[in-house]
């Protein structure tokens, strides 16, 4: 079978880039697999700590909120040091946030450790994407950014399965951590292309943001609430259910892996049809796999079938878990998409800077608000929580289609991004029209 020219000038253009971009991607996919371990692994830790749900919660929750601060400041830190400084410093910081978790088993210097972790992983965000950003051309962004996405994806999913490595009761997990992340300092640290200039990105406010979409500020809000206790709590959720350390390795697996592979299939049908009823379709529907793993699990740790033995309950309830990962975390980017429907392609990363904001307030508040009826309701009050924000989304998604039509942009497509990108990777959508043409001239 040959290839046409279009195949292979594709093909060798993804070499080039790979090759050009090898030590970024080395690094970024190292640092991803420890990040995708760290969060598990301290949500195991706590529920084996006896730590209750809100103290769970506000650790959880320290980690969004570095995560926003460092997002605010962050920009202004690589202007004034430069990439490679802040990169090294910050994933050096992150290195020594897990050790303090092994050292202090204690929920306050948790909550402290996962706000130092949440300010330099953004950090590292931030100097990753801006460098990707340099590296690419109008013509190649398309290619780094799907590479990304798919690194992403593995990287985080590859994480979740280190759980393996040694009991959470040990202090061998939080060293390999603390490994990874060191060791993801090398390549980059090691390249010897120079660093790019740094550019900021302005962003639209809430209040102007709200005015082009109710829909996408209100979804964007709840999708914050959403993704904090998923990706926080849902190892707290299974092992408070009793699942092994396998069990709950896979079902983070499992979630993470789905929330990718579905952004593709959905996303194509969202720019075939009104974004609108695609959006109202998925949350309700993750909304109905909320209660059929509720139901699936049992209503109390005393009726917990699934926790004990692997029959019908326990796979059903993995299926379901699966199916409401592929259609809960696609939201994220079905709303961005949707916002772009309103505005020029030359505002499209302002509006997702504002977006990501909107985000970000509604994540710091997502782990607490979700532990508080796991308080209250039992463990199950995790899937109650993700419920409640679900059925916000499509009601509201209701009520807006009665009072506007629905309206096409052909600039506005839907594009799979990773759940952790910042404004600066969202500007290596094709799509958004920004000008990194200078690279071209490199």
């Amino acid at each position: 079978m040959q290839l046409t020219s279009g195949e292979f000038n594709y093909t060798l253009s993804m070499g080039k880039i790979l090759k050009s971009s090898w030590a970024l991607f080395t690094g970024y996919g190292i640092l991803m697999i420890a990040h995708g371990f760290q969060g598990n692994l301290l949500g195991v830790r706590a529920v084996i700590e006896e730590f209750n749900f809100l103290a769970t919660g506000a650790m959880m929750s320290g980690y969004f909120v570095g995560y926003f601060a460092g997002a605010n400041t962050i920009p202004t830190m690589v202007s004034k040091v430069g990439h490679i400084r802040v990169f090294a410093a910050f994933a050096s910081m992150a290195s020594l946030s897990i050790l303090i978790h092994a050292i202090f088993v204690n929920p306050i210097v948790w909550t402290i450790g996962r706000f130092l972790t949440g300010y330099s992983i953004v950090a590292i965000f931030i100097v990753m994407e801006s460098w990707l950003n340099d590296r690419a051309s109008n013509r190649t962004r398309g290619q780094l950014l799907s590479i990304y996405m798919l690194l992403t994806l593995v990287a985080l999913s590859s994480g979740s399965l280190l759980l393996n490595f040694s009991s959470p009761e040990k202090y061998e997990p939080f060293i390999l951590i603390s490994l990874l992340l060191s060791l993801a300092l090398v390549p980059i640290l090691l390249t010897k292309r120079k660093a790019p200039k740094f550019k900021k990105l302005g962003s639209l406010s809430i209040k102007n943001l709200y005015k082009i979409s109710p829909l996408s500020a209100v979804s964007m809000f709840c999708n914050g609430f959403i993704h904090s206790a998923i990706f926080t709590l849902a190892a707290v959720y299974a092992a408070t259910m009793n699942f092994t350390i396998f069990e709950i390795s896979l079902l983070i697996f499992l979630i993470s892996f789905a929330g990718g592979i579905f952004q593709w299939p959905i996303g194509f049908f969202s720019d075939k049809s009104d974004r609108r009823m695609i959006i109202i379709c998925c949350t309700f529907a993750a909304a109905v796999f909320c209660i059929l793993a509720i139901l699936a699990s049992g209503t109390s740790l005393q009726n917990m079938y699934l926790a004990t033995s692997v029959g019908v309950d326990k796979i059903m309830f993995f299926i379901y878990a699966t199916l409401y990962a592929g259609m809960a975390l696609p939201l994220f980017t079905l709303t961005l998409a949707y916002i772009n429907d309103y505005i020029p392609k030359e505002k499209f990363v302002a509006a997702g800077a504002g977006l990501q904001i909107i985000f970000g307030i509604g994540a710091m508040m997502g782990p607490i608000f979700c532990t508080l009826l796991m308080t209250k309701y039992g463990t199950n009050g995790f899937f109650i929580h993700l419920f409640i924000f679900h059925v916000i989304i499509g009601l509201f998604g209701m009520f807006r289609i009665t009072k506007r039509p629905y309206k096409d942009n052909p600039d506005s497509t839907f594009t799979p991004l990773p759940r952790n990108i910042t404004p600066l990777g969202i500007e290596l959508d094709p799509t958004t029209g920004a000008d990194i043409s200078s690279s071209d001239k490199k």
